[in-house]
């Protein structure tokens, strides 16, 4: 059992450490239209919140 143990805690953070390491540079590949995309949802999300909130309001 203790052997087990041993090789747990050595290769444990490795094994965190590359994970990590590879979730980065995926995140790095992110390309130009994927964030365009991703800005003009958010853009769209909040133009609807305010419609939205605009058509609650009873004066």
């Amino acid at each position: 059992m203790g052997s087990i143990w041993g090789v747990a805690v050595i290769l444990g953070p490795i094994i965190l450490l590359v994970v990590a390491i590879y979730v980065w540079m995926r995140d790095k590949q992110t390309d130009e239209s994927s964030v365009r995309e991703s800005e003009r949802g958010a853009r769209e999300l909040r133009e609807d919140l305010e419609e939205r909130q605009d058509r609650t309001i009873d004066l």
